[in-house]
């Protein structure tokens, strides 16, 4: 069969559009333009979360089109910015917009050069599913983040396209994160895959700013520096290291000054003296009869216990921590010697003294007294009895 009045013979393809628009079976591409807004525009209480996302806000009556289109899911749409030459992708997310706008998240607007209120084309349009996404922050902040895979494959479910040279924009521990997109797999002259239902690996470059910490020569660590000399202890901060800048020689438990204040504080003889007899006066007082009150204890109250034992607390000033412990040498021999030598000398060679205050002699007894005794008894004093009569 021939058409040579029409030409089909050179071109099969534009024969069967052809036939089958005589027969209302071809599918159409959607393809509108519409003004473009941010999605912080849309009207209704306020939804941030459709900012950090890859989907777009359409009027119903795109819908209506969509479906007399039979366009099949998932919709993806192409965005075109035809003054800028640039495009992106995108999926839908509601049709809720007024008519002849379609309200788009602020990277989605930046990354394709709109303003607000400016005229964008929207196509439908067929993409693969990704097998691979290289991804770039623009940020060294993303670093922070303990596991970014899984903050991302979070952050893919507002996501039904990703277009390369897009910088989207994800909000994660109230901290908003830019990130590009380097690469994509499957690669395609739409340079966009789709993220629906697709099992993808992400791959990360260095983020932006990011620099490669020096190695110190003669260690096994790689620890940054901001100066030379850093000691073999760790990392240098503008007061010195760690120690330096809490003052640690004078904290130390084992310091002079910690262990004095220690001492100090667990003493009991801060306070005013008082008797061994608890007595004031020479007559002790009378107690008072105590009649038991409910509610009330008649025993007196127990003191706080300070132990001074063991090692002491590391008091640091609010919000400092310090990681470390304090190196203690290992004694050698001849500190062990040294210490067993002065453990064997006697703990008494001094010189005894006698109660009376006298220098007691060697060889003296109880019966040898002094001479001052033997005076005081041989004074002649004779003593008297009370009732006078005599000794």
């Amino acid at each position: 069969m021939s058409f040579p009045a029409y030409g089909f013979d050179d071109d099969p393809a534009a024969m069967y559009q052809m036939l089958a628009a005589r027969r209302g079976g071809v599918p159409k591409r959607f393809d509108e333009y519409y003004r473009c807004y941010p999605t912080v525009m849309l009207p209704g209480s306020e939804r941030e979360h459709l900012n950090y996302g890859g989907k777009i806000i359409m009027p119903p009556s795109a819908l209506e089109k969509l479906t007399r289109l039979h366009i099949t899911y998932p919709m993806l749409f192409e965005l075109i910015n035809g003054q800028a030459d640039k495009l992106t992708h995108a999926g839908v997310l509601e049709f809720v917009a007024e008519e002849g706008k379609v309200y788009l998240p602020n990277w989605m607007m930046k990354t394709i050069a709109l303003e607000m209120g400016d005229i964008i084309q929207i196509k439908s349009t067929d993409l693969p599913s990704a097998a691979l996404v290289k991804l770039q922050p623009q940020s060294v902040n993303f670093l922070d983040i303990s596991d970014p895979k899984a903050v991302l494959e979070k952050a893919f479910r507002d996501f039904s396209t990703l277009t390369k040279g897009d910088i989207f924009s994800f909000s994660y521990n109230d901290t908003i994160y830019d990130v590009a997109v380097l690469e994509v797999k499957p690669t395609s002259d739409k340079m966009g895959v789709s993220m629906l239902e697709t099992d993808v690996s992400v791959d990360f470059a260095a983020p932006v700013g990011y620099k490669e910490p020096t190695s110190t020569r003669g260690s096994g660590t790689s620890t940054p520096r901001s100066v030379h000399g850093a000691p073999a202890g760790g990392m240098l901060h503008n007061q010195g290291t760690m120690a330096q800048s809490i003052n640690y020689d004078a904290i130390a438990p084992s310091s002079s000054t910690a262990a004095a204040g220690a001492r100090a504080v667990s003493s009991n003889f801060l306070l005013g003296g008082q008797k061994l007899n608890s007595k004031k006066g020479g007559k002790a007082p009378t107690p008072k009869a105590s009649t038991p009150v409910a509610g009330h204890s008649t025993n007196p109250p127990s003191q706080p216990i300070r132990r001074t034992n063991g090692p002491q607390p590391l008091r640091l000033a609010p919000n400092q921590l310090f990681f470390g412990y304090e190196i203690k040498p290992v004694k050698t021999q001849a500190d062990k010697d040294k210490e067993n030598a002065e453990a064997a000398q006697p703990h008494f060679a001094g010189q005894g003294n006698t109660l009376r205050g006298g220098v007691k002699r060697k060889g003296e007894t109880k019966e040898e007294r002094p001479e001052v005794e033997k005076k005081a008894e041989g004074t002649g004093t004779t003593g008297r009895r009370l009732d006078g009569r005599k000794t």
